[in-house]
């Protein structure tokens, strides 16, 4: 893939740019193997991306670079709807909407999209852990006393020495 020179007597290796295939909105290095660079989109983990390619019937360890515009829609059909490869919901990331009462996988800004909407909806019904969020505190039951300040600084700061007056 990368070609040498001869440059004063001494072979160089030229550096070239890694090509980047685009999936589901997602700019992914296609040096990368199938199921890990399938997990660099948001909302696809390992073992879903594992999941998808086994149901399709591709190579796991086969590169990005070697799939054909085909393969790649084939993919994308497949990410967005599981239920037709028969992939078992356990896997998906979104059991039993709350809208929708179906099991879903979402991925991109759909899953951003459900997230931040889940936590409007529990800051709406005044749940403790909306409550939580709308003031920005930790909602999992974590300490608060000594850690998770955020953006606040810690410790002390010394004043800034005034110049020397001349005399």
């Amino acid at each position: 893939m990368s070609e040498k020179k001869e440059e004063k007597g001494k072979p160089v290796e030229e550096k070239t740019a890694s090509r980047k295939v685009r999936i589901l909105a997602t700019d992914i290095d296609s040096s990368k193997s199938l199921v890990i660079g399938l997990s660099k989109i948001r909302g696809v983990g390992y073992n879903f991306a594992h999941a998808v390619v086994s149901a399709i019937g591709y190579d796991k360890n086969k590169k990005l670079a070697d799939l054909s515009e085909q393969e790649i829609e084939a993919l994308e059909k497949a990410i967005n709807d599981p239920a037709s490869l028969k992939i078992p919901s356990w896997i998906y990331n979104r059991r039993r909407d709350l809208e929708t009462g179906k099991d879903l996988h979402l991925t991109t800004s759909d899953l951003l999209f459900a997230r931040k909407s889940d936590i409007d909806l529990l800051g709406e019904i005044k749940s403790y852990k909306g409550l939580r969020h709308a003031r920005g505190l930790k909602v999992r039951g974590q300490r608060t006393a000594s850690t998770g300040r955020g953006k606040a600084a810690v410790g002390v700061q010394r004043k800034k020495s005034a110049p020397a007056k001349k005399k």
